[in-house]
């Protein structure tokens, strides 16, 4: 399965390598090793292969080598362009692992951002090439997934009768990820242009958006394979630059959707400009807690937390959006969708 990582904050850019790269637990070891406090054992002897839990220790069991991809956002064009404003995407992509890219390691070591996605992807069957590495960008939009959506290539046909012309235009790959970002984009734009990706919109109409894009999906399951259909994992995430939209969703009743973490306090400990050591895993990190008030405003959301004191971060409810406004005001709320929709897996409908 695979893994994601984001950071946002107006008054606090981050050193992409203090979040990426440098921390134990960083994105960029999650190729083959995890830490899902809450979700698997991490005390003692215990090993992910104790859990009872199949579908857990079969997500978890995959390596995450099929490709790379950060979106970090930037003011240069700002600067140059006259129409511009604001900050603007910039995406780095490839099928190598991160810790086979020696360019990946050189931007990181070098760029500081105040937004970045970044992602480590495990193929559900489509080719490993760039194209299909996430993040994919809009304009000035960037969307991320952890997931599937089950029997895509049933829906996929209709699914892109739904997308506006520009949004199906800017479909590159063949994963079923982008083209649920397209999708969004669709919802979130009302179907506009290209010029309508170079605005923000209000956080209630992300979510708005977000939750349509949702149900569309699987009203077009319910459609093509009624109760032949098994179970999404949906756990997208989104930005503009300024405001954040993840979701951690399985439509299924009892299992569980893929880990998701948010932290509000975890971007301090990793900053290298204040004392921390995010890779304490035997006590709480005091050191970092006193540097609080002195680093801004942050938010990070994670497939898996990077660091090891556990209090610093939650996990996302079942079915549940994380909204982060403008101001870095944190917000969670259920997602609402037909409970019909929900769908069976004979293989694991007896599992939690």
């Amino acid at each position: 399965m695979c893994r994601w990582f984001a950071y946002i904050s107006l008054t606090e850019p981050c050193l992409l390598s203090d979040v990426l790269i440098t921390p134990a637990n960083s994105i960029s070891r999650q190729c083959s090793e995890h830490y899902l406090p809450g979700l698997l054992p991490h005390h003692g002897n215990e090993h992910l292969d104790d859990t009872s839990d199949e579908l857990l220790r079969m997500r978890n069991s995959l390596l995450n080598m099929d490709g790379l991809g950060i979106a970090w956002y930037s003011e240069a064009t700002a600067s140059y362009v006259k129409h511009v404003t604001g900050p603007r995407p910039a995406l780095y992509k490839s099928q190598s692992p991160p810790i086979n890219d020696f360019n990946f390691k050189s931007l990181c070591n070098n760029t500081e951002s105040h937004c970045v996605f970044a992602h480590i992807r495990a193929s559900s069957g489509s080719v490993v090439t760039q194209v299909n590495s996430h993040p994919f960008v809009f304009g000035r939009h960037v969307f991320m997934h952890n997931g599937v959506i089950s029997n895509f290539s049933t829906i996929r046909r209709t699914m892109t009768d739904l997308l506006s012309f520009d949004t199906y235009c800017n479909v590159l790959g063949s994963t079923d990820s982008e083209h649920a970002a397209a999708l969004y984009m669709t919802n979130l734009t009302n179907g506009g242009g290209k010029e309508t990706w170079e605005k923000p919109y209000p956080m209630k109409k992300m979510f708005e958006a977000m939750q349509k894009t949702v149900i569309q999906i699987l009203q077009l399951q319910s459609s093509h394979l009624g109760e032949s259909n098994t179970p999404n994992s949906l756990n997208f995430c989104t930005t503009d630059g300024t405001k954040l939209l993840a979701i951690r969703f399985r439509n299924h009743a009892t299992q569980q959707p893929p880990s998701l973490y948010w932290s509000e306090l975890a971007g301090r400990t990793l900053n290298t400009k204040y004392p921390g050591n995010p890779d304490s895993k035997d006590i709480e990190n005091l050191e970092a807690s006193f540097e609080a008030e002195k680093m801004g405003k942050h938010t990070i959301v994670a497939s898996e937390p990077t660091t090891y004191d556990k209090k610093e971060w939650h996990l996302i409810n079942r079915n549940c959006a994380l909204m982060v406004d403008e101001d870095g005001v944190e917000k969670e709320v259920q997602i609402e969708y037909d409970q019909h929709l929900n769908a069976k897996d004979p293989k694991y409908d007896s599992k939690i």
